[in-house]
């Protein structure tokens, strides 16, 4: 989804450092207060979202386009960086107050929809007011839930090993499509004894990397309702991870915290870092390198569990207006000018009409989008893990208890023991 490594929890924890900015007039009391319709028959939905300050100048422009082909809509924005997004967004909620339409992610759908916030978009695509046809990858499958249509993808990513290719090189290290986690172990050595730098950042807090290995391993991250995975199988992962740090084959915690906001692979304390593919824009904004893609390592050499993930739109089951908020999201997946405005800020294009209209001419975004194919073209993406109502709460426990393992603050037990409870706490397990 969607929004630092990982939709969807690196990815939007990096998005969360972005300083805050407000897009056109704030949101009013109610869906326009009056019901969102003037005496000539305009309407007015509100539409929030969280990401960087650029995200926010890109899609001004896009609504621009909107309100030009759509003269009676009228969109009032509302923008902010992720932690304070839906720090609004659960406010406004709980007054029965939430934006019309919004940006969204997989973690969240089920919570929400069981809060009976999400509007099912399947009658309006029913209607011919959204169209559910032209996506890439199957990817119209990902925002259904439970038979309803809660979210329908603006992007595409996929979990990738962002790599500082000159480090690999001069280590000698040439991951392939299909090597497998021994081969891994291996680079990082390499990487480690011939250039004196940490292999990765530390991939044991990315639970999107974990639910792969889970995955490959004939389990997940998630089921239904719950965990997938046994406090046994999380001591192995996190006993490697500890082992990796005092081995000096992942960077070093402290050093990494200290240069935060900055990633440890563009301050150069690793060689290489798990995240969502679109994310190698960031480093080659931030870093001084030249940055690849490398391909997950695997168990047997086949299989690597990957999918598509996306951010997407959803709508408020409250809107006094689901024709005009159904039309405004096709608007915003479908149509090829949006895609030429966006490029890849929130993933490559979802539909086909979109990643045709925009052909990156950069080197990285040219990357991105080989990667993608690369794993089409491969057949190894698979359908997404299903994430129960509570998800968001567990993959931000993972990542700050993992952190405090790394930071010698917890022992590896004590450690997965804190996750599962806060874990079944979340999930009412």
């Amino acid at each position: 989804m969607v929004n630092g490594r990982n939709v969807e929890r690196r990815t939007i924890l990096k998005v969360a450092g972005a300083t805050a900015a407000t897009l056109g007039m704030a949101a009013t009391t109610g869906c326009g207060g009056d019901g969102g319709t003037s005496a000539d028959g305009t309407v007015t939905i509100r539409y929030a979202w969280w990401g960087a300050e650029d995200r926010a100048e890109r899609i001004k422009k896009t609504i621009a386009l909107f309100e030009k082909k759509y003269p009676k809509i009228k969109v009032k924005t509302d923008f902010q960086p992720y932690l304070d997004f839906w720090k609004k967004f659960n406010t406004q909620a709980s007054g029965g107050n939430p934006p019309d339409v919004f940006q969204n992610a997989v973690g969240f759908l089920r919570k929400y929809d069981a809060k009976n916030i999400l509007l099912d978009l399947s009658e309006q695509a029913k209607a011919g007011n959204l169209r559910m046809e032209g996506f890439r990858a199957g990817l119209e499958k990902f925002g259904e839930i439970d038979g309803k249509l809660l979210g329908v993808p603006v992007g595409s990513n996929s979990m990738a090993l962002v790599i500082d290719k000159p480090v690999y090189t001069r280590a000698g290290v040439k991951p392939e499509q299909g090597w497998t986690w021994d081969d891994f172990d291996a680079g990082m050595k390499k990487i480690r004894d011939k250039t004196g730098r940490a292999g990765d950042s530390g991939m044991y807090g990315v639970m999107y990397l974990y639910d792969l290995y889970l995955r490959q391993n004939g389990k997940s991250f998630f089921t239904e309702d719950g965990l997938g995975f046994t406090e046994a199988d999380l001591t192995d992962w996190w006993t490697k991870a500890e082992k990796g740090i005092k081995e000096g084959l992942y960077a070093d915690p402290k050093k990494v915290v200290q240069i935060k906001p900055k990633s440890a692979l563009a301050g150069e304390l690793a060689a290489g870092e798990f995240t969502w593919d679109n994310f190698t824009v960031r480093y080659s904004a931030e870093g001084k390198s030249e940055y690849a893609l490398a391909p997950i390592p695997t168990t047997d050499g086949k299989k690597t569990g990957q999918y598509l993930g996306s951010l997407m739109l959803s709508a408020s089951k409250r809107t006094q207006h689901p024709k005009e908020v159904a039309q405004f999201i096709d608007f915003m997946v479908h149509d090829p000018e949006v895609a030429k405005i966006m490029g890849y800020d929130r993933g490559v294009p979802a539909t086909q009409a979109q990643y045709d209209a925009f052909k990156p001419t950069d080197p990285v975004n040219k990357a991105i989008a080989a990667y993608e194919e690369s794993l089409v073209e491969a057949g190894v993406l698979e359908p997404i893990t299903p994430h129960p109502s509570g998800a968001d709460i567990c993959e931000s426990a993972f990542l700050r208890i993992a952190e405090e393992l790394g930071l010698g603050k917890r022992s590896v037990g004590d450690a997965v023991k804190q996750f599962f409870t806060e874990s079944k706490t979340a999930l009412g397990t």
